[in-house]
């Protein structure tokens, strides 16, 4: 029988959350399931977009944190 894999198991694989059982059948389906292994490609190239993703805050939330800073006396910024 041919265990059905889900997106969320493609994440535990990345994540290296599957046990290594878990492991081998998955490796064994993405050789044999072109679209399996075309979601995993997927959610590859996904996490390395968001791994560059850089954010910073904007002025009127660093200048809010600010004001709220002294006002409640807590240390300057």
């Amino acid at each position: 029988m041919i265990k059905l894999f889900t997106p969320n198991d493609l994440i535990r694989y990345i994540y290296q959350e599957m046990t290594e059982d878990e492991q081998e059948l998955l490796v064994q389906a993405l050789h044999s399931d072109e679209s399996l292994m075309q979601e995993y490609v997927e959610m590859l190239s996904t996490i390395e977009q968001l791994d560059q993703i850089k954010l910073q805050p904007s002025e009127k939330v660093v200048n809010a944190i600010k004001s709220r800073a002294q006002s409640t006396g807590l240390e300057k910024v």
